[in-house]
């Protein structure tokens, strides 16, 4: 149905309001690389409108640390940009510190929480092999 898939892979050990923060947050940024998966506006039987949301499916992926940091090296290696989550941003309370604190950070030291893609479906599957769905 769609040339692309969209996969959202969240470390395994975070707590339920920290998955649904990070899936939020990584959310966002695919939209912002990508406005085209937004569709249009939705109108109920009253006509009241409501905001318009992705076209196409998102896949909830849940990995461990480690396959996690294999997730990431992947998409780095293929040059497929995602969003991404790391753990000291749940410390932080806006954007800018948010930016601040992950800059200090590469791919090898960072505490990764959470990675979001959209490619070609062959390409995320080969990327996100490893992770599961999510429970």
């Amino acid at each position: 149905m769609f040339d692309t898939k969209i996969a959202i892979v969240l470390r395994d050990d975070l707590e339920v309001w920290q998955k649904l923060n990070v899936t939020a947050f990584l959310t966002t940024g695919l939209v912002a690389q990508a406005p085209g998966i937004i569709g249009e506006p939705y109108v109920d039987a009253a006509g009241n409108a409501y905001n318009p949301m992705a076209v196409q499916p998102m896949m909830v992926l849940a990995a461990d640390g480690p396959t996690l940091a294999k997730v990431q090296r992947r998409a780095l290696d293929r040059g497929v940009r995602c969003s991404a989550y790391i753990e000291e941003m749940f410390a932080t309370g806006h954007d800018a510190a948010n930016r601040a604190v992950f800059a200090e950070y590469g791919p090898d030291d960072a505490r990764l929480v959470g990675l979001a893609l959209r490619a070609d479906r062959k390409v995320v599957d080969k990327i996100t092999k490893g992770a599961r769905m999510h429970p």
